[in-house]
């Protein structure tokens, strides 16, 4: 496996896909499955994942129906910090998976 989202192949992910149990209703992953599922510093960095409970299940559990707002918050941040932080695609990858999350939560409502 790679060791950055941006390394990963059309063909890795793929082949990710068929071996993971992380399906949606068509037979693939989302967005956010295939994030969790390949280690990096934005999908998945350790320090967030370190315990029983990964820190995103935790945070949307505590915070129910304002999730969505603390999502489009960490949409917000990221895109806006990009420019200046110095690690501007590192960023904007965090923006788009708070991005996703915030779409499937919407999908699925």
């Amino acid at each position: 496996m790679r060791d950055s989202l941006d390394d990963v192949t059309p063909a890795e992910w793929d082949t990710l896909a068929r071996k993971s149990s992380f399906h949606d209703h068509r037979g693939r992953m989302t967005q956010s499955q295939l994030v969790r599922a390949t280690p990096d510093a934005v999908g998945k960095p350790g320090h967030y994942t370190g315990g029983e409970v990964e820190c995103i299940d935790y945070i949307r559990q505590q915070l129910g129906d304002q999730f969505e707002s603390y999502l489009e918050g960490n949409v917000l941040k990221y895109v806006h910090r990009y420019k200046v932080k110095g690690k501007p695609l590192e960023d904007l990858r965090k923006a788009r998976v708070y991005l996703g999350w915030l779409i499937e939560e919407l999908e699925n409502e």
